[in-house]
């Protein structure tokens, strides 16, 4: 063998293990990346999760909004990405308990009786008007001292939370899409896979409750999305009761 084969036998080889290391590399880091998505939506491979879906408000009991539909489709897309599989669930007939399976959750609590069960239990400081009569106060979140009113169309809000229970190792979270409209329910799941990773740094397995702000969705739909703040502390404590009033009568 002379020197000129020798030397393109050497660059084959070498470029050979280059593009070995290369792709155990790339493998590496899509794996982490993976089992860090897998960890923050509790979804290891071949695990088992759950869609709630809720109803039209005032419709058929089986009727979904078209939006909401949308949402449940982003959620199917990353439960997907995870490996996992889903079980699509009426709102009226999950019964399984908390931390058993990922839940994802979909509807306000107009049109969700499993919204209602979390955010009663689960998010005490939260109260959303369910006055089906038209309103300025319809659909309002009121959450601590503050009051989020819907305008229809300029500005919706949706609260987005990922919740967990001391219930030991192996507890899977429950997440929580509960908007003014069907349209802010779909902002939410979206804003959601394309924030995960963002909110695995800064959360990790924690709980935490967000705010969101749909602005002008009657132009924009669901793409342009505010984050009004972290509300998980005054959502988690519950709102303090009116003190009764006393009359004193003179004697």
């Amino acid at each position: 063998m002379n020197d000129d084969v020798r030397n393109i036998a050497l660059g084959v080889l070498a470029a050979g293990i280059s593009a070995a290391l290369g792709w155990l590399a790339r493998t590496y880091i899509w794996r982490r990346k993976l089992r860090r998505k897998q960890a923050f939506f509790g979804l290891p491979d071949n695990s088992e999760s759950l869609l709630v879906v809720n109803r039209e408000a005032g419709g058929a009991e089986l009727t979904v909004m078209r939006h909401d539909v949308f949402a449940l489709l982003e959620l199917s897309a990353l439960i997907k990405d995870c490996g996992a599989n889903a079980q699509v669930v009426a709102h009226d007939a999950a019964q399984q308990g908390f931390g058993e399976r990922t839940e994802f959750c979909v509807g306000g609590p107009s049109s969700n009786r499993r919204m209602v069960a979390h955010l009663s239990s689960l998010l005490p400081g939260i109260q959303v008007n369910t006055d089906p009569e038209p309103g300025p106060e319809r659909g309002a979140f009121r959450i601590g001292g503050e009051k989020y009113q819907l305008e229809p169309g300029k500005a919706e809000y949706v609260v987005l939370a990922r919740l967990t229970a001391d219930l030991g190792r192996g507890s899977r979270p429950v997440f929580l899409f509960c908007g003014q409209r069907a349209i802010t329910n779909q902002a939410a799941t979206r804003y959601l896979a394309r924030h995960h990773e963002r909110l695995a740094r800064k959360y990790g397995s924690g709980s935490f409750v967000l705010l969101l702000k749909v602005v002008n969705s009657q132009a924009y739909g669901p793409d342009v999305v505010e984050l009004v703040g972290d509300v998980t502390r005054v959502a988690q404590t519950p709102a303090p009761v009116p003190a009764a009033r006393t009359s004193h009568r003179a004697s």
